[in-house]
């Protein structure tokens, strides 16, 4: 069995464009100092810090085709969904502020997009396999060391995610994004929970299993949010085509019923 059957060829002629670096330079960026600064900010300065993300995922945005900004849109409402649900409900993490901050909707949006342009970039392309074993090692090794009994907080839902990781990186048909997603989303997490952001539950809710602080595994969840977006996107896009030719029809049929009202009442 070939568990790389959906990664790109090896020796393929691939193509680095300047863009997809610099939107994942500049969400790494971004998510540093965010995170940093809102250790010590008022709400208040936390919704501005949401108006400027939002700036940025919008200006974005303008470079990419309708297909991306449909992900896009779907990443950030499902993640906004799943934020309010694990947090606000459930208490699988808690936000400094006891909310959802609003830079976090359009930081999903961010940090989708930069898993997308990571994946299509010529490095990830020409270094899929190898990105791929790093990957599995590092996060291996977190994962073993949280069930290990050495750390004073045990991360068994960190080894459960990464299990669920692996499925996607070789089951999924787009491995390169959840190999990006891991990135992104590791940075975001060591440094969000390191700057006291948010801090993930000592114990989690649901099956009362431990759990780091972030899981060991926890890029897993955030590859749910991209497979859904990879997946629904197409939908809502043919549903939409499908809408606009009824409504064309509709239109079309309304206006030749009164211009034959019109005949007939000249």
């Amino acid at each position: 069995m070939n568990v790389f059957k959906h990664f790109p060829e090896l020796n393929g002629n691939y193509i680095h464009r300047g863009r997809d670096y610099f939107i994942a330079g500049f969400t790494f960026f971004c998510v540093a100092v965010s995170l940093v600064i809102d250790t010590h900010a008022s709400l208040a300065f936390q919704n501005f810090l949401g108006v400027i993300a939002w700036i940025f995922l919008i200006g974005l945005l303008l470079g990419e085709n309708r297909e991306i900004r449909m992900q896009v849109a779907i990443a950030v409402a499902f993640a906004t969904a799943g934020e309010h649900f694990a947090s606000i409900y459930m208490g699988g993490y808690t936000y400094r502020l006891e909310n959802i901050p609003l830079y976090i909707p359009p930081g999903h949006g961010m940090v989708y997009l930069t898993a997308v342009a990571l994946a299509r970039s010529g490095f990830f392309l020409k270094h899929a396999r190898k990105i791929a074993i790093f990957v599995i090692w590092v996060c291996g090794l977190w994962s073993a060391w949280g069930v290990s009994g050495i750390p004073q907080q045990g991360d068994q839902v960190g080894a459960l995610l990464y299990i669920v990781l692996l499925i996607y990186l070789f089951k999924g048909r787009s491995p390169l994004v959840y190999l990006a997603a891991f990135f992104i989303t590791t940075w975001l997490e060591l440094i969000g929970t390191a700057a006291g952001t948010w801090r993930w539950a000592t114990i989690e809710p649901v099956f009362n299993l431990s759990q780091g602080n972030p899981p060991s595994g926890v890029a897993a969840w955030y590859c749910l949010v991209d497979a859904v977006a990879i997946g629904c996107a197409p939908i809502l896009l043919q549903g939409f085509h499908k809408f606009g030719l009824v409504y064309k029809r509709i239109k079309t049929i309304v206006l030749n019923f009164r211009t034959i009202l019109s005949k007939n009442k000249a």
